[in-house]
This record gives C-alpha cells, sequence and structure tokens, in this order.
C-alpha cells in the first residue's frame, strides 16, 4: 500500500513476530513467527522484503538451499508486489507455498489487518 504507512498496531505486531523469530532457539519457532510477520507485511514493500531477508537468513543457518533459493525469488518480488497491491494475502512467505497462492488469516492477525 505506497504512500500509507503500517498502523501502530500492525508495526507493533510485526515487530512483536520478528523479535520473537530472531530470539527463539527453535527453529519451527522460529519460522511460525516470519510466517506470521509474513502475513502483517505483505501490504507493505519494505517490511515485506524485510521479512523475507529474515527467512533467507535462516535457510542459510539451516543450509536449506531449497528454501533460501525460493527465499531470494521472492526478496526479488516482495518489495514490487507490495507496491502495486499484487500480493496472496495470508500466504505464509515460506519456499514449499507457491507464490501466488492465497492462504487463511489467522483471526487475530485478519483483525489486525483489518480497515
Amino acid at each position: 500500500m505506497i504512500g500509507r504507512p503500517m498502523p501502530a498496531p500492525v508495526r507493533a505486531a510485526y515487530r512483536s513476530e520478528m523479535n520473537a523469530a530472531r530470539h527463539s532457539g527453535d527453529p519451527a519457532s522460529r519460522w511460525h513467527h516470519l510466517e506470521r510477520a509474513h502475513i502483517l507485511s505483505q501490504p507493505w514493500p519494505w517490511p515485506h522484503t524485510r521479512n523475507h531477508i529474515a527467512m533467507f537468513a535462516l535457510a542459510i543457518a539451516q543450509r536449506d538451499r531449497r528454501e533460501a533459493l525460493g527465499q531470494v525469488v521472492r526478496i526479488i518480488v516482495a518489495a514490487p508486489g507490495s507496491a502495486i497491491g499484487r500480493y496472496p494475502e495470508g500466504n505464509t512467505g515460506r519456499a514449499d507455498v507457491r507464490l501466488t497462492q492465497p492462504m487463511p488469516v489467522p483471526e487475530d492477525l485478519a483483525a489486525l489487518l483489518s480497515p
């Protein structure tokens, strides 16, 4: 949503999820938090791209080549997709999910994202 700043409650939730991902010692928990942050960040180019960079870093740390390659593609398309409003709502952002596949948005995140 070009020109529209991320609302404070969404920004706080996004930062909380990114922080939880950064500080979790459990890889599954880290991915879970990054996926939730991804859903929150999709409408905004920079947070969306930043999220994919964090996913890329985790994939590299785990030596997951498939995920890392998938994240490189997503890093390239994240900002333009967000800027023009073309992103699949609810998509978790992982490489095992198609780039254009919409997914259900968790209720707590949907409440934050609703206008």
